[in-house]
């Protein structure tokens, strides 16, 4: 797999991550588990009746249809086969079931000769996708990644401004060029000074657009071609920011972006100011596709490593 796990957090700064995103989850957590449990903790044992009301309850809690279809239909065979007979029976069904819809793994693959990975952050515009790219890179320069930043977003001066702050933030090197520049030659100029500079990861901003905006998403996959030539296997990584927010709407664009461009991970972001974050489960659920990290506040510290384990509990506990 191309995305690489960090693993230079203690079990101390672990627990302390493990703290904030529960909090920051709460409204999610409120939406989705509290009306579970208020199901749950209404029977003293799981019927027909039981069942029926907890499905109009995950429907109700933003899960999507498929999701629910699926959660029910091992929640109603295991019933059957007599594996369910209380509250708590249930409760675990269910979570392995979300648990199981997280963990979608990502491509496998082999990074090209020049040892040189390729990251394309795409999504519409007002998800936080030139501020994620920012942090992303802040973090991964951290982590020892010898980071050069592409701001392809040629169309907004301010993102590149943007960009070009977080990049004297974090010591890594901004590639850019003139407003209303071709995108694609900026990306070509950026790999191209990867390899002479050493750079090994390529984080590549591009300009915010509308999924149902034809053009734009051909321009994108214009985008893809370049990098593909100038590094095979490019991009090795073409990572959607998705606005927890939008809820439903979210799997919409997932759907328009991964048909454009092959998405191959999530960045979902405003976590921390949602009820929404049951998206998450249907975009997994629907397109087989993992989330790589979440934003669940401004600071740089806010954006974190996905982890499914960690998500579901922060949910249920």
């Amino acid at each position: 797999m191309f995305f690489r796990k960090s693993s230079r957090e203690t079990p101390e700064k672990k627990a302390g991550l493990f703290e904030r995103m529960k909090k920051a989850l709460g409204a999610t957590r409120e939406n989705l588990v509290s009306r579970i449990e208020s199901v749950l903790g209404s029977v003293p044992a799981i019927d027909e009746g039981a069942l029926d009301e907890l499905e109009g309850t995950l429907l109700a809690a933003d899960l999507g249809v498929g999701v629910t279809d699926r959660v029910m239909t091992a929640v109603r065979a295991a019933h059957k086969q007599g594996e369910i007979a209380s509250p708590d029976a249930a409760r675990g069904v269910i979570r392995g079931q979300l648990l199981e819809i997280l963990s979608v793994s990502g491509p496998d693959g082999v990074v090209g000769e020049a040892g040189i990975e390729v990251w394309m952050v795409v999504g519409v515009n007002g998800t936080g996708k030139t501020t994620t790219v920012g942090k992303l890179a802040s973090r991964l320069a951290g982590e020892g990644r010898k980071v050069l930043v592409c701001a392809a977003d040629t169309f907004r001066p301010a993102a590149i401004e943007q960009l070009a702050v977080w990049a004297e933030r974090s010591g890594t090197e901004l590639i850019r060029s003139r407003t209303g520049g071709d995108p694609s030659a900026v990306l070509h100029d950026a790999l191209s000074a990867a390899g002479a500079r050493g750079a090994d990861l390529v984080l590549v901003d591009t300009a915010g657009r509308l999924h149902t905006k034809s053009n734009l998403m051909q321009e994108l996959d214009k985008m893809r071609r370049v990098a593909g030539r100038k590094i095979p296997g490019a991009p090795h990584e073409v990572l959607l920011v998705v606005d927890a927010t939008t809820g439903q709407n979210g799997l919409a664009q997932a759907r328009e972006f991964t048909r454009a461009t092959g998405v191959t991970g999530l960045i979902v972001t405003k976590l921390d100011g949602t009820a929404k974050g049951g998206i998450l489960f249907g975009i997994c659920q629907e397109l087989g596709i993992p989330v790589r990290f979440i934003g669940i506040g401004e600071g740089l510290e806010d954006l974190l490593e996905f982890s499914p384990e960690s998500f579901v509990d922060s949910l249920f506990q």
